[in-house]
């Protein structure tokens, strides 16, 4: 049997529960894990009823734990219900509040912000929700501090994702908050979904599907990826795309969300986190196989991007941690990784 996770992460599910977000939970923290030797969480749902109606009646939702389960949590998960308006059950914001106050991480999937904020463990803290909600959230809730067009804010202890989609991101950005960059990797190639949107790029682009096959990035970005430990630049990935750097940022923007720079950073820093992670210790040969030029700048850069020093990221995610925990050792890297598309 795979070893047991002692992080237990819980499911609030409530009447109107949204069950796209309820299956994106239950993917990225619900599901065994064998090729990783071990589960990397504690999972449940609970309901404050019996009979729990979701969604616009799609199914009824029965066979889950009582509300009690909630207060088990290391992570709690609470309702996005679509009915923004309806006041959410006292016992639901009673729960939320209890494990806000013995230090639970809570999150909120798309209008789970509104649970949250109804709560009041959102007042003077950074959030976001779906962008046709905006307006409303910020007029109940103007002590929160949201910012309505990125994918995901990570607080701290709290954190919120925009919309469907999002949920992933975030769901897959708590893995490598929680697991690491290459165990992040490895859930996001079972889900077959791009392992790293950064939280935050813009909730809405122009064409999230490009009208034209010869616009769409997807050709350029798997030969940048291919090629991080050489030096890219703006200019030339425009000229390999043969669009003006100009050209390039439009698409950038609208179909990724983010800059060139952003995205590269991004990338980089995604290969240096694995390339620790599976052994490599020499951290000017991380630097230069990133493409981050030095050791010096590939300490900053991983600070700014991941709150962590390389020898801090090593303690925590190393290969060595891996196998304390239980993990089967992973296979080594070639010198550019794919980490997008695999």
């Amino acid at each position: 049997m795979p070893q047991e996770s002692s992080h237990r992460v819980v499911v609030i599910v409530d009447e109107n529960s949204n069950p796209f977000e309820l299956g994106c939970a239950t993917e990225v923290f619900g599901l065994r894990r064998p090729e990783l030797g071990r589960d990397l969480y504690d999972f449940r749902l609970c309901s404050p009823a019996p009979h729990t109606a979701m969604r616009d009646g799609f199914f009824t939702l029965t066979g889950v734990a009582g509300l009690d389960a909630a207060d088990t949590a290391d992570t709690l998960i609470v309702p996005n219900r679509p009915d923004v308006q309806v006041p959410r059950r006292p016992a639901v914001l009673d729960a939320i509040r209890r494990a806000h106050a013995r230090g639970a991480r809570l999150v909120g999937f798309c209008s789970g912000a509104f649970t949250l904020a109804e709560a009041g463990v959102l007042d003077g803290r950074r959030a976001t929700a779906h962008w046709q909600w905006a307006e409303e959230f910020r007029t109940r809730f103007p002590a929160v501090r949201l910012e309505p067009d990125v994918l995901f804010v990570d607080d701290g202890d709290v954190l919120t994702s925009a919309g469907s989609a999002a949920a992933l991101d975030l769901g897959l950005h708590l893995v490598r908050r929680d697991h690491g960059a290459e165990i992040a990797n490895s859930v996001s190639r079972r889900l077959v979904f791009a392992a790293h949107r950064d939280g935050g790029q813009r909730q809405f682009v122009q064409r999230p599907v490009p009208d034209l096959r010869d616009e769409s990035l997807a050709p350029l970005l798997a030969w940048a990826q291919e090629h991080l430990d050489t030096p890219l630049t703006v200019t030339g990935l425009a000229a390999r795309a043969n669009i003006s750097p100009a050209t390039l940022h439009r698409r950038f923007q609208a179909q990724l969300g983010t800059t060139p720079l952003a995205w590269l950073t991004g990338e980089r820093v995604t290969l240096a986190c694995r390339l620790i992670e599976l052994g490599e210790q020499r951290l000017d040969v991380v630097a230069r196989r990133t493409g981050l030029g030095t050791a010096a700048n590939l300490r900053s850069v991983m600070r700014r991007e991941t709150g962590l020093a390389p020898s801090q990221y090593r303690r925590r995610f190393g290969l060595r941690t891996q196998a304390a925990d239980g993990l089967v050792a992973l296979p080594e890297l070639p010198n550019a990784v794919n980490t997008s598309h695999e």
